[in-house]
C-alpha cells in the first residue's frame, strides 16, 4: 500500500503549459455527415459481450456506420463545449483530404468522397466562436483535386480560407494532411509516393506563408513513428500500409512547420484487434503501469523529432485517445478516465503544448455521446481537470509508481497554494495520502464499478439536470492528517 506525503511549500516548478492544453477534435466527416466507426453494443460496453472479430482488412466497411452531420447549433453541445474555456479545435481526420468544399451549392465533382457545404462550414465558424475556440484544420489533396504526377495546387484550400476570413475567422492553424505517412488509407492521388508529398508539402507550406501567414504551419501529423514496445501504438501504421517516417517527411523540408504534431492512441480498439492483435490491451490491463505508460512513452519519444525539426517549438497530439479503431469497449466509461488523466498529467511534466482528444462527441472516444450529446464519464474528469489544475506544473517529487500517479499543477483560481491529482491505479490496495494542510477533495469513482458510465464526484452521480444544469463540480473539505484514496479512485486535492 503506497504512502505518499504532498507539500505545498517550495515546490520546483518544472513549465508553464498552454492553457488551451486540453482541446478536442470534430471530424471533417462529423461536419459533413458520413461513414465513421459504428457504435458497441449495450452488452459490448458493459463488457458482457464480445465483439464479433473480423477476419482481415477487408471487411473495414462492415465496421463503420452512416451518421449525420453534427448538429452545431445544438445548445446543449455549444453549452457543454463552451463550459471547457478556451480550447483549439481541429476539424480534420482521414475523411478531410478527401473533401470538396462545395460553397457554390454545384455539387461534387469526380474523385472526391465527400462534400462540405457553405452552411455546414458557417455553422461550424460559429460553434468556434461561440466556444471561444481556435480553429486548426487540414485541406484536401486527393485524385479530384490533383493527379499524383500533378502538383498540388490551392484551388480548394483557397475556398475554405477565403470563406472562414469573410466569416470574421481565418483558420488559426492549418497541417497539410492528416496521418501522410500511411498511404494507403489516408486518400491521396493514385500511384502518390513520398517525392509527391514532399513537393506539395512544400507547396502547401509556401502557399499559406505568402497569403495567410498568421495561421501557424502544424506537422507533420504523424502516427506510428516511435516504437513503444510489442504492446502499443506500434505496429498501428504498418497494419494499414505507412511506408514513411517523420525523418522521411520533414528531410530537407525549406519551410518547417512551427508546431510539431504527431497521433497518439494507447492501442488499437477490439474493432481491429483480429487483425492487429500486437496492438490491443485488454480491458483488465487498462489500469495497468505498461498501459498507463505509454502516452509518457510516446511524448518523450516525440521530444527529440520536435527539437530537431521545430527547435523551441510547442508539441501539440492533434489526436488522442484510449484506442485507433473508434475506442475500446470500455472508452466511454469510467475506466477510460485514469488512462485521459494520467496522460494530461504525465505530458505536461514533459512539454508544453496541446493535446486534442479525439473526438468532441463521435464514436465511442467522443467526451459526449454522438446522438444527444449527453456527457461521458471523460468529459467531467476533462472539465475537472481545466477547472482545477493551472498552467503552473511542479515536480511532485513523487515517483510514478503502482497506486500513486500524482501529479502537481498551480491552483487555476490563481489563489496561492496548488494542486494535486493522485490517481490510485491499484484494483486491490488503498492509497495512504499524506496532507500538510487542510484541502479540499474531489474523488472520482465509477459509479457501478469501473465499466460504470457514470461516474460520481464524492458520491454524486455526474448527471446533467434540468435545463441541462450541470451538477455540482463542488468539493469537500478535508482535515491536514492522513486520508485513504480508494483502488481504482482519482483524486484532485486543492491545497
Amino acid at each position: 500500500m503506497p504512502h505518499i506525503k504532498l507539500e505545498n511549500q517550495n515546490l520546483e516548478v518544472l513549465r508553464t503549459v498552454d492553457q488551451r492544453l486540453m482541446s478536442y477534435n470534430v471530424e471533417m466527416t462529423e461536419v459533413t455527415g458520413g461513414t465513421f466507426w459504428k457504435a458497441y453494443t449495450p452488452g459490448q460496453i458493459d463488457g458482457t459481450e464480445q465483439f464479433p472479430p473480423i477476419t482481415g482488412m477487408h471487411e473495414m466497411a462492415n465496421l463503420m456506420q452512416w451518421y449525420d452531420p453534427i448538429r452545431s447549433t445544438d445548445p446543449r453541445l455549444i453549452k457543454l463545449a463552451k463550459e471547457f474555456g478556451p480550447v483549439w479545435v481541429r476539424v480534420s481526420g482521414t475523411w478531410a483530404t478527401k473533401t470538396y468544399y462545395d460553397f457554390d451549392g454545384k455539387g461534387m465533382p469526380a474523385g472526391y468522397q465527400s462534400s462540405l457545404t457553405r452552411q455546414q462550414w458557417v455553422n461550424l465558424i460559429n460553434f468556434v466562436d461561440a466556444v471561444g475556440g481556435k480553429l486548426l484544420i487540414s485541406v484536401a489533396n486527393c485524385e479530384g483535386l490533383h493527379s499524383a504526377e500533378e502538383p498540388w495546387n490551392p484551388s480548394e484550400a483557397e475556398k475554405i480560407f477565403a470563406l472562414s476570413k469573410e466569416l470574421g475567422h481565418p483558420i488559426d492553424a492549418v497541417e497539410f494532411t492528416n496521418e501522410p505517412n500511411m498511404f494507403v488509407v489516408t486518400g491521396f492521388p493514385a500511384g502518390y509516393k513520398l517525392e509527391h508529398y514532399i513537393r506539395d508539402q512544400e507547396l502547401f507550406h509556401t502557399w499559406v506563408k505568402e497569403n495567410y501567414p498568421d495561421t501557424i504551419l502544424v506537422g507533420p501529423c504523424t502516427v506510428d513513428t516511435m516504437k513503444m514496445g510489442d504492446m502499443s501504438a506500434a505496429g498501428v501504421g504498418a497494419a494499414f500500409g505507412t511506408t514513411c517516417s517523420t525523418d522521411d517527411l520533414l528531410t530537407g523540408a525549406v519551410i518547417m512547420p512551427q508546431v510539431f504534431s504527431y497521433h497518439y492512441y494507447n492501442g488499437i480498439s477490439e474493432r481491429l484487434a483480429a487483425v492487429m492483435p500486437q496492438a490491443h490491451w485488454p480491458a483488465e490491463m487498462a489500469t495497468s503501469e505498461p498501459y498507463l505508460a505509454m502516452a509518457g512513452l510516446a511524448a518523450k519519444g516525440a521530444v527529440p523529432y520536435r527539437d530537431k525539426y521545430v527547435p523551441g517549438g510547442q508539441m501539440w497530439v492533434t489526436e488522442s485517445g484510449d484506442a485507433g479503431g473508434g475506442g475500446d469497449t470500455w472508452a466511454s466509461t469510467y475506466l477510460d478516465v485514469l488512462r485521459t488523466l494520467n496522460e494530461l498529467g504525465e505530458f505536461c511534466t514533459i512539454t508544453d503544448g496541446v493535446i486534442f482528444h479525439n473526438t468532441l462527441a463521435s464514436s465511442d472516444y467522443g467526451f459526449l455521446d454522438h446522438h444527444d450529446y449527453s456527457p461521458r464519464p471523460n468529459y467531467f474528469a476533462a472539465l475537472l481537470w481545466t477547472r482545477l489544475m493551472g498552467h503552473t506544473v511542479y515536480n511532485s517529487g513523487i515517483a510514478i509508481q503502482e497506486g500513486a500517479h500524482v501529479f502537481c499543477h498551480s491552483r487555476k483560481d490563481g489563489k496561492e497554494g496548488c494542486v494535486y491529482l493522485v490517481i490510485n491505479n491499484s484494483k486491490t490496495d488503498a492509497t495512504t495520502v499524506e496532507l500538510p494542510k487542510e484541502a479540499v477533495r474531489y474523488t472520482l469513482a465509477g459509479k457501478d464499478g469501473m465499466r460504470s458510465r457514470v461516474m460520481t464526484l464524492n458520491g454524486r452521480d455526474l448527471v446533467l439536470g434540468e435545463n441541462d444544469e450541470l451538477p455540482c463540480l463542488c468539493g469537500e473539505e478535508v482535515a491536514a492528517g492522513t486520508v485513504q484514496v480508494a483502488p481504482g479512485n482519482c483524486v484532485f486535492f486543492v491545497l
